[in-house]
């Protein structure tokens, strides 16, 4: 039903699922039409909903897409709420012709679902085929965007909450700001995922979930679904992340409840099958494509504690905003929520990251906790969030990553050190000579170490002073690796390059620096380069895959692996004659 057809006091009805998996009808009426409220020409229809269950459960969490007919022609989607503690079930209406846009943009983005006019109510029914496993649940829960606002805002989108299954308080606690900063406001599981058939089919009115994570953690919000014909759905009716195209696994979901409250009404939803993929996640709603499988990454996490294994199976979404976020989540809740979790455990880490059509990306380093209270886990955590990170930011490559597979052997003790001491056993040398550093190295509540780290001087070193830097591998990777917005303009290959070339943190490093500058291009070094070659290759850094250094490492050595994760750096200087 076009939006001009519709006016004040026109009585209608709504469908959506209170128990179970068979939509029930609410009575709708029309309070009028609000223009411009939805956006600039976005309009919305002003509703009153009537019936028993409505009136006594209000507008709930998971309600948003619920469908609404007038003359048994579809208007739109139940999508806002009207304010907060309302005695009276007002909602407003997403129209039905704004939602029918997404199905253009899907389109004309080569995305391809087929397009097609509204169907009439008979033929809203379609089954949708089924195919295998789960996801998840939606309950209590909040707007979509964190209300970081200091005015009132009483038209709000009915919650469509991000449900966080498997996941401990201290997880969702310590990654909320940073689920914020992208639209999420975590909200932990009351229900569950399951991946047994639903054979009803979807149809309008239906309960439906979207998937960011999937098997032994889950991650997914469940609206309700507004349109479906054989090549496409809507549902919500509002956006989830308006992250535009994207591609989250569709699932079929069941309603175990309807919880009323003033304060924070929901539905409680077991997720089954999964039935296709969303494709376009848009203004005025999500789209899905039944039938279309999604493209998600599997993760492996494997514990090692003496003689038992642990291990974890589950997909993340292929996203460069969420991805980055959902692997550091989903580390920290695997390796803190298990029985051999412990405020001093060490965790050392051996693991894998493949891209399709490049070499893997090497994962190992130790992980202890440090003085400022920061737990392995979370270090753990945000070294693997980095590594994504780095890989999804490349501008010029889209990274087809296959998997993670990472092993972790646990310590229970702190095996963190630091770099007390350093000297060299000579002030003067001549270029050629093979010199000694002496490091001690003091561990966490344990005596020191002392190792003697042999390094051969250049035959090609200038006379003068020659600056001798000692330190932990982070230190050495940060001087050579610059900032990381110099860093920006590296494509996939230079990137995972410099991903494997960086250096263990379980060792001291010694680096000879040379007074020469050195530049680095994408993943090459080129040291100690006369001043001539520098002029000349200056303008270079607008390109932005350049870094020039002022001094150049001229030679490295280190010691053993000391299974301690070292920190903590010395200059030392000697005179070359």
């Amino acid at each position: 039903m076009p939006l001009d057809q519709i006016h004040e006091g026109m009585k209608g009805t709504a469908l959506t699922v209170f128990q179970g998996v068979k939509p029930e009808a609410m009575d709708v009426e029309v309070l009028g039409v609000m223009r411009n409220v939805n956006g600039p020409k976005g309009s919305i229809i002003l509703v009153r909903l009537h019936g028993i269950k409505p009136e006594y459960t209000g507008v709930v969490a998971g309600m948003s897409g619920s469908p609404v007919y007038f003359d048994g022609k579809l208007a739109g989607a139940l999508a806002f709420r009207i304010g907060e503690f309302s005695k009276e079930p007002i909602a407003g209406v997403t129209p039905i012709e704004e939602m029918l846009e997404i199905d253009a943009l899907d389109h004309s983005s080569g995305q391809g679902s087929g397009r097609g006019s509204a169907q009439p109510p008979a033929l809203l029914r379609a089954s949708i085929s089924n195919q295998s496993a789960a996801t998840q649940t939606a309950s209590p829960g909040e707007a979509p965007a964190p209300p970081a606002q200091n005015y009132s805002n009483y038209l709000t989108p009915i919650e469509t909450p991000l449900v966080f299954n498997g996941f401990s308080g201290e997880t969702l606690q310590r990654y909320a700001s940073q689920f914020a900063a992208v639209g999420i406001v975590p909200v932990m599981g009351i229900g569950s995922a399951s991946d047994r058939r639903q054979p009803e089919p979807i149809e309008a009115g239906s309960a439906v979930s979207a998937v960011l994570v999937r098997g032994d953690m889950d991650i997914a919000a469940t609206c309700t679904v507004t349109y479906v014909d054989p090549q496409r759905l809507l549902a919500c009716g509002h956006p989830l992340l308006q992250f535009g195209e994207v591609d989250l696994p569709m699932t079929k979901a069941t309603v175990l409840a309807t919880l009323p409250s003033p304060l924070n009404a929901f539905k409680i939803v077991n997720t089954t099958e999964t039935v296709g993929a969303f494709v376009q996640d848009r203004q005025n709603g999500i789209m899905g494509v039944p039938g279309r499988e999604s493209k998600m990454i599997p993760v492996t996490v494997a514990m090692h504690s003496g003689t038992s294994t642990k291990e974890f199976h589950y997909e993340i979404l292929n996203n460069a905003r969420l991805s980055p976020l959902a692997m550091m989540a989903t580390v920290f809740n695997a390796l803190h929520g298990t029985n051999e979790y412990g405020e001093d455990i060490t965790y050392r880490m051996n693991g894998v990251l493949s891209v399709k059509g490049y070499p893997d990306v090497t994962l190992r380093n130790m992980f202890a906790p440090q003085d400022n209270g920061q737990p392995a886990a979370a270090l753990a955590a945000a070294t693997i969030g980095d590594r994504f990170g780095r890989i999804y930011s490349n501008p010029f490559d889209a990274p087809d990553i296959q998997g993670v597979k990472l092993d972790f052997d646990l310590v229970r003790e702190r095996r963190s050190a630091r770099l007390e001491a350093a000297r060299t056993d000579m002030t003067e040398a001549r270029p050629g000579d093979l010199i000694t550093v002496e490091t001690v190295i003091r561990p966490y509540r344990g005596e020191r170490l002392v190792r003697q780290i042999p390094i051969r001087i250049p035959t090609s070193t200038s006379k003068g002073t020659l600056r001798i830097l000692v330190s932990d591998g982070d230190t050495l990777d940060r001087m050579h690796r610059g900032t990381p917005m110099m860093n920006r303009g590296l494509g996939l290959a230079p990137t995972i390059a410099l991903l494997n070339k960086e250096r263990a943190n379980d060792r001291v490093y010694v680096s000879l620096l040379g007074s020469d500058p050195e530049a680095m291009v994408a993943d090459k070094v080129m040291p100690t380069l006369p001043l001539s070659v520098m002029n000349v290759m200056d303008n270079m850094r607008g390109t932005q895959d350049m870094i020039v250094l002022g001094e150049s490492s001229v030679s490295e050595a280190s010691t053993d692996s000391l299974d301690y994760v070292v920190s903590g750096a010395q200059m030392l200087t000697i005179n070359i004659k």
